[in-house]
């Protein structure tokens, strides 16, 4: 008899039990991307967020790619948050609005 708070994790007929992997569904924004700037946590050097675009993680990456690329400066996509390395929200903002894209900066 199996305890109820117990879980199989191993067996000897077919080795290790994994867990279904279930991912994670992001929340759909509201037609508004979000470029905010934040320091919190690295050390005083600033970075852009830009938040709020529904799009998949093939196509966050190629997006961060080109701002990147006009930009200058590196960055990373998080989260189904892209991240821009400096203090570049008014050039991120007017190659969004070039895309079509609704933009607002968002904080301070």
């Amino acid at each position: 008899m199996r305890d109820t708070n117990s879980r199989l994790v191993y067996s000897t007929d077919t080795g290790r039990i994994d867990e279904p992997k279930v991912e994670a569904e992001r929340p759909k924004g509201d037609g508004i991307v979000r470029i905010q700037r934040q320091t919190s946590g690295r050390k005083g050097k600033g970075v852009c967020l830009v938040s709020g675009i529904d799009a998949d993680d093939a196509t966050l990456t190629a997006i961060a790619a080109e701002l990147k690329k006009k930009c200058g400066c590196g960055g990373s996509v998080k989260d189904g948050v892209i991240e821009i390395q400096g203090d570049k929200r008014d050039l991120i903002k007017s190659l969004l609005e070039a895309k079509g894209m609704k933009v607002k900066l968002a904080g301070g």
